[in-house]
């Protein structure tokens, strides 16, 4: 079981690797390998052969996945990255919470 606290659609920082320091939304995750995909972070060249959807064919821009542990989430509200804690409400509904401003950010 994974411990992953980042969700799709989530604005990460990048705290390692050739990236540092850039901002991005997180298009895809996979829980089980603990990656993610942000736009625009560790941008790789791909190859391609001529298709009936690209018939051209030729080199294609993508993002590679980043491990998890190599981005932290921004906090929607203060701006800045941020650990993330869990918290429940007084529902019973459990939920992602800043560590720097304590706002709450969404469902966990």
């Amino acid at each position: 079981m994974s411990n992953m606290r980042l969700r799709k659609g989530d604005r990460v920082y990048i705290i390692a690797g050739k990236d540092k320091g850039k901002e991005g939304k997180i298009l895809r995750r996979d829980v089980e390998k603990e990656k993610i995909v942000v736009e625009n972070v560790n941008m790789i060249t791909k190859n391609s052969k001529p298709s009936q959807k690209n018939p051209r064919g030729g080199q294609i821009k993508m993002e590679a996945p980043i491990h998890a542990s190599n981005a932290m989430l921004v906090c929607p509200s203060c701006g800045k990255p941020t650990r993330i804690a869990r918290a429940f409400l007084d529902n019973g509904s459990k939920v992602r919470v800043c560590k720097k401003c304590g706002e709450v950010i969404g469902k966990a």
